[in-house]
């Protein structure tokens, strides 16, 4: 069982920065892959940005270049450097990660809102 504890959400302004953070804990962590998904109201669950163990890494045609995924073995933590916010960005942001067995995890969510 995994564990996934996320923090950095918030509130800011349009082309602001927030760093969101996930942290995780358990028994098995032989993880293969961390990344972060977000839900708007209304709409569908995404994928935003994931990065597989050797450090590659995947984004959203909507964040190439504005948003930043990495990770800390050692820590067991991933992170998402967001930088240059959109009011589109607002959505619920879900830390996930899979382990080698392909057991996939949520964590509970964190809200980032941008606006004025």
């Amino acid at each position: 069982q995994v564990q996934l504890v996320e923090s950095g959400g918030g509130l800011v302004q349009p082309g602001g920065s927030l760093r969101l953070s996930c942290a995780a804990s358990g028994r098995d962590l032989s993880i293969y892959a961390m990344g972060w998904y977000r839900q708007a109201p209304e709409k569908q669950r995404e994928l935003v940005a994931a990065v597989l163990s050797g450090g590659r890494t995947n984004y959203a045609d909507s964040v190439k270049g504005r948003f930043t995924i990495s990770r800390d073995d050692a820590k067991n933590t991933v992170y998402l450097q967001m930088n240059s916010l959109k009011p589109e960005d607002t959505a619920v942001y879900y830390c996930e990660c899979v382990t080698i067995r392909g057991v996939e995890y949520w964590g509970q969510g964190t809200q980032v809102t941008v606006s004025s």
